[in-house]
């Protein structure tokens, strides 16, 4: 079946264009000037008249909760949430239960995933103090990386152990990805909150005990083992002003440190802990206005490389618990780029660079084969918004599991009104198609 999609701005390599995009099956054939015609009465035209086309956005860092924790979110109502945010690819983290310590309980997601996901999927491997053998037999073309915990996780997922951490930076034939947050500086902080507040720490409390000092500490100390070993390193979800300078402005191609930044540390503040509380606790914390600052101003620079949502559900009724009670974490997929376009009028980030860090640096970042571009003879994973189309967020339409977001009752400016995977429309204007799943990610290296 041959589509065209006609009358839409494309958004695509720093460009905003007019162009008609012809898509057969699941592959892009072609991308045309808009004048010309298409009179094939066997091709399915599709208006996007006042629409904005980007590629389909490409999320480096989701908690999908399974398995094991699926009273949060599950692979498929998670993947359904993004869709409907123009999330067609996504990375899924290893902090499940069991945790993805092995290549068996790997495959095990990929497995599921290919049965129920209706996004693109990949998952990282996770490391251990004790699973060297089973990181190195990952299989680095149809796996998007290696997960390591520098700061608490669930389970058995702190990689504390230096010797075991310096051997995993020499020995990685791929992309490790970092949380960074030093364990005893946190500890230290937090004892020091329970010795002031006793049980009724206030949230805000929450980056002075995930401090800016503890993400800097190990940041920095993930950054020297890259350097010494030449690994391949991205540091995930960076919060604080003090990180920014760790990372180079040289062009993403020759890099081999890079950085993400996430929707929350990019849209909330210190400030709004009073009205939103653990709605907004998140790991690492969202901190103060000049770490916001400073990381905007790191996306425009480019020390930072990437925008991700940290998308991590939790039940309502958890998030409602008492600080120490209540776990960090909260769903992001459905409304990062709803966000972002926010963004773009209130005149903080340009269309192009919204395509440029979720799209495009995304899949080049990531080596991902034939994705995040509108390319002749790419995959067909599109995404196409109506900036002048109001949508408030509410209980009734969002679509992860938990049924809350940070972002209920705001309204945003922009919509997303279709999303294609692989030359398939699996969200139609607030309507879920489900007739196709995604495909595995595959890797160039």
């Amino acid at each position: 079946m041959t589509k065209a999609i006609i009358n839409g701005k494309l958004v695509n390599d720093g460009i905003v264009a007019p162009k008609t995009i012809i898509i057969t099956n699941d592959i892009i054939t072609d991308i045309l000037p808009p004048d010309v015609l298409i009179n094939d009465a066997n091709i399915e035209l599709i208006n996007a008249t006042g629409l904005h086309v980007f590629p389909g956005i490409i999320d480096d860092q989701v908690h999908f909760r399974e398995p094991g924790l699926t009273h949060k979110g599950e692979i498929y109502t998670e993947a359904k949430a993004a869709i409907a945010g123009g999330i067609t690819s996504f990375m899924e983290m290893p902090n499940t239960n069991p945790a993805t310590l092995t290549q068996e309980l790997l495959q095990q997601k990929m497995d599921r995933a290919a049965q129920v996901s209706l996004a693109n999927y990949s998952f990282f491997m996770g490391a251990s103090n004790d699973n060297l053998d089973e990181i190195l037999a990952t299989d680095i073309k149809n796996v998007c990386g290696i997960k390591i915990f520098m700061g608490s996780s669930t389970g058995n997922m702190l990689v504390d152990n230096d010797e075991v951490l310096s051997k995993i930076f020499k020995q990685a034939k791929t992309i490790i990805a970092t949380h960074c947050e030093d364990e005893a500086t946190v500890k230290r902080n937090l004892q020091h909150a329970i010795a002031t507040f006793g049980d009724a720490i206030p949230v805000s409390q929450h980056p002075i005990i995930r401090s800016a000092e503890a993400c800097y500490a190990s940041s920095s100390k993930a950054v020297a083992l890259a350097k010494k070993y030449d690994t391949r390193l991205h540091i995930l979800h960076i919060s604080s002003a003090k990180e920014v300078d760790l990372f180079t402005t040289e062009p993403l191609t020759t890099k081999r440190i890079t950085a993400e930044a996430c929707i929350h540390h990019l849209w909330f503040d210190d400030t709004d802990y009073t009205t939103k509380g653990n709605f907004i606790k998140w790991n690492p914390a969202i901190k103060t206005i000049h770490d916001k600052t400073a990381i905007w101003q790191g996306l425009y620079n480019g020390n930072i490389d990437v925008i991700a949502t940290d998308h991590a559900p939790h039940t309502l009724h958890e998030k409602q618990q008492p600080y120490l009670q209540a776990p960090s974490g909260g769903p992001l997929v459905q409304h990062a780029l709803q966000a972002m376009l926010q963004k773009h009028s209130e005149g903080k980030i340009s269309l192009e660079m919204i395509a440029q860090k979720m799209c495009h640096n995304m899949a080049d970042l990531f080596q991902i084969i034939k994705r995040g571009y509108l390319r002749k003879g790419y995959y067909a994973d599109l995404t196409l918004v109506n900036l002048n189309k109001p949508y408030t967020v509410t209980p009734q339409n969002i679509l992860s599991k938990c049924g809350w977001s940070p972002f209920t009752d705001y309204t945003f400016k922009a919509s997303v009104i279709y999303t294609f995977v692989n030359g398939n429309m699996v969200y139609n204007n607030g309507t879920i198609t489900e007739k196709s799943k995604g495909k595995a990610l595959t890797f160039n290296r």
